[in-house]
């Protein structure tokens, strides 16, 4: 039995009895992550040369701003809890799930307003506004299930881990995690180059029906634009796109995946109508667009020199719950509705969703381009996380 210590001690959060399942399950999690990084591939390996380091234009002044404010109101202990260099390991500890034990970095819950402020504040200037308003609605959600569940304690809109990682004051490679239940996002920032993955969001529920955050909804023009690519699609195109009956048990390429083997299957967006490579795009952008305007904007353009190699895979029924995944080079998304957690459904409901995006060959963590940066400059210690052979 795992107890959970009270509300205001989240950075100690940890078992107070250390199962043998528990301590099980935490050690396939370290050594996936100990894993020396390749990135995510497909069967025939890592593609290489797809990343250039390059100034992209992009006005960073104010992110780079507000890490230097964050950093300055933090103690010294502060610093020692939530600072990292950028080849440490805790970026591959993220975890989507509500159990505390490889959590690091500084808790949103343990801060003061002022503090909380300039941590969100690094978030807000790396994200656009509809980024950062579904990344707080998400952890609004995360409240909400808290309080239908009776564990605030466990379940709320702060318990949420912050951590920086290298040296923004510096004008370094440098970058942010956020880490929590439903909600983990990496950025990592080279020059003003960005890049915003792994991020996996997700919600049970998605719609908050009652308590401090009624109202709140997610996840709805993700669902409606996947269901209205694959319903558009004609007899020959579906069967192309259908890569299975039923959906997968979980998300591919979610944590601790971060070397997983998946190759590109589906139906080519290339054999898309106008009209429904259209509905492709603009599926494709609501996943770009969380990052800041001019981010999103390099981005997009990466996506598309590879929309030739895009694939658009779907499993499950249209008018029901369903996973589809878009693939190329560059990019990898899957969307999936899951079977109850907190909901007592053990099978697939529209009720509990989880999303990520991945950056495959070696894009993730900016991985590929921190190497490019450390041999460019010949720096020891910038080329960030694990080298990519």
């Amino acid at each position: 039995m795992v107890a959970l210590r009270k509300r205001g001690n989240a950075p100690t959060r940890k078992p107070d009895v250390w199962t043998d399942d528990l301590l099980e399950k935490v050690a396939w999690r370290v050594k996936a992550a100990d894993e020396p990084f390749r990135g995510v591939g497909t069967s025939a390996g890592i593609r290489p040369g797809l990343f250039a380091l390059r100034s992209t234009g992009a006005d960073v002044s104010a992110v780079y701003r507000a890490a230097e404010d964050y950093l300055a109101g933090l103690t010294q202990q502060q610093l020692a809890e939530g600072r990292f260099p950028l080849d440490d390991v805790s970026w591959r500890h993220w975890n989507n799930g509500a159990r505390y034990f490889l959590r690091h970095g500084i808790c949103l819950e343990e801060f003061d307003d002022d503090l909380r402020g300039r941590a969100l504040a690094v978030i807000r200037e790396s994200l656009s506004a509809d980024g950062y308003g579904q990344m707080i609605d998400l952890m609004h959600l995360n409240r909400t299930i808290g309080e239908l569940t009776g564990d605030e304690d466990g379940l709320n809109e702060w318990l949420y881990w912050f951590s920086v990682y290298g040296e923004p004051e510096s004008g370094g490679p440098w970058g942010w995690q956020l880490d929590g239940h439903h909600v983990n996002i990496n950025c990592v920032f080279i020059g003003d180059q960005m890049v915003l993955t792994p991020s996996f969001l997700g919600a049970e529920p998605v719609i908050a029906g009652s308590g401090k955050f009624a109202g709140t909804v997610a996840f709805r023009h993700e669902e409606a634009l996947g269901q209205e690519l694959f319903t558009d699609l004609d007899p020959k195109q579906r069967e192309r796109a259908v890569i299975a009956d039923t959906l997968p048990a979980e998300l591919y390429v979610g944590a601790f995946r971060d070397n997983f083997e998946l190759d590109c299957r589906g139906l080519p967006l290339s054999q898309l109508s106008p009209g429904q490579r259209g509905t492709a795009l603009q599926l494709l952008r609501r996943y770009v667009d969380r990052a800041a305007a001019p981010h999103a904007r390099v981005r997009m353009e990466e996506v598309l020199a590879h929309e030739g190699d895009t694939h658009f895979a779907w499993a499950g029924d249209p008018d029901g719950t369903f996973y589809y995944r878009l693939h190329s080079p560059v990019i990898l998304i899957e969307f999936e509705h899951m079977p109850g957690v907190y909901f007592g459904n053990d099978y697939p409901s529209r009720r509990h969703i989880h999303s990520i995006v991945r950056t495959p060959n070696g894009g993730d963590y900016g991985v590929d381009l921190l190497r490019r940066h450390h041999e460019r400059h010949h720096r020891p210690g910038a080329a960030g996380h694990e080298q990519q052979d």
